[in-house]
């Protein structure tokens, strides 16, 4: 899913193949093509059901993904008083990071559009 986000604009798919040893292995659609294979249907399309235990395998995992460490490590050094008055209190994360997005000034591509136009793309569909 990592890889579908970061090359989006390249318009470059990765997907999910068997592996070697009853593992699996990444690869692009340039590479599928070539080794005429198709990708297995596994890769969910968000994180949103997201379970405990799939969680505690991701924290884990002594080769974690970069972008799990960051976000992981963003939650792992705020306070915990903190952490529970955002659960208890029901603070709107995303609309936070929207709001974030918004002073940074970029689209959904990361291209800068203006404060303007990334408040009508941030606020506006959130």
């Amino acid at each position: 899913m990592w890889l579908n986000f970061k090359y989006r604009i390249a318009g470059i798919i990765f997907g999910v193949i068997p592996g070697t040893k009853r593992n699996f292995a990444v690869c692009e659609q340039a590479t599928l093509d070539d080794i005429e294979n198709s990708f297995l249907d596994i890769l969910p399309q968000d994180y949103s059901e997201l379970s405990y235990r799939k969680l505690d395998a991701i924290r884990q995992d002594e080769e974690s993904l970069p972008y799990w460490e960051s976000i992981i490590g963003m939650v792992t050094t705020m306070d915990g008083e903190i952490l529970r008055y955002i659960l208890e209190n029901k603070i709107p994360l995303d609309r936070i990071i929207c709001h974030e997005l918004v002073l940074r000034g970029f689209d959904k591509n990361h291209r800068w559009c203006g404060f303007d136009k990334a408040r009508e793309i941030w606020v506006s569909e959130n």
